[in-house]
């Protein structure tokens, strides 16, 4: 426990010492009045401990993790509870949420993600193989005719459609080489043109 814990600990011990303390005092009324009071109090003060314990957490839930364009040419990305940074982006005009995976080699999509981006997945060649960390996959190559992300938009963008069982679809590097900077600091990925 550091100083500023140990701190906020002492404070309100000597908050519910103060409250306990008034409830003697005023002791001319009945008992059980007195401890009606101080559960109220205390279930109070425990609900304050437990939303400044839990502040972090709730915040993140009540706030959800989404992209900013700084300017025409930079997007930031903050860092989500589970690690990883995700990026929302229109490919063929279909709104489409990827994590970004620098160990990716292509843009990989799901055949779900496929499908909404107006791809024929039964109608494709999986000729490809894919090492993934559940084994090899086959693969699909295709040409997506836009990938937008803010105001920047790409057109004639090679990806692959994963042919096996996947839930989301990866923005690999075959992507974020078209942008010139990427950096991560202080849990936010930047992507500048």
């Amino acid at each position: 426990m550091d100083t500023f814990d140990t701190g906020r600990l002492i404070y309100l011990v000597l908050l519910l010492l103060m409250i306990v303390g008034w409830g003697v005092a005023s002791g001319r009324q009945s008992m059980n009045k007195t401890l009606q009071y101080a559960a109220v109090w205390g279930f109070i003060i425990l609900g304050a401990v437990a939303a400044v314990g839990l502040w972090d957490d709730i915040s993140r839930t009540a706030l959800p993790y989404q992209a900013t364009v700084v300017n025409e040419n930079t997007i930031s990305v903050p860092r989500s509870r589970d690690g990883h940074y995700y990026l929302t982006l229109q490919v063929n005009g279909a709104d489409i949420r990827f994590v970004v995976d620098t160990g990716a080699t292509d843009i990989v999509l799901s055949q779900a993600d496929a499908k909404r981006a107006g791809l024929d997945v039964a109608d494709l060649d999986y000729f490809g193989r894919a090492g993934t960390a559940n084994g090899e996959v086959s693969t699909a190559s295709v040409r997506l005719q836009s990938v937008a992300l803010g105001p920047i938009v790409d057109h004639n963008i090679s990806a692959v459609v994963n042919g096996g069982e996947m839930n989301g679809s990866l923005l690999g590097m075959g992507y974020l080489q078209h942008w010139g900077n990427i950096s991560i600091a202080r849990d936010t990925l930047t992507l500048t043109r």
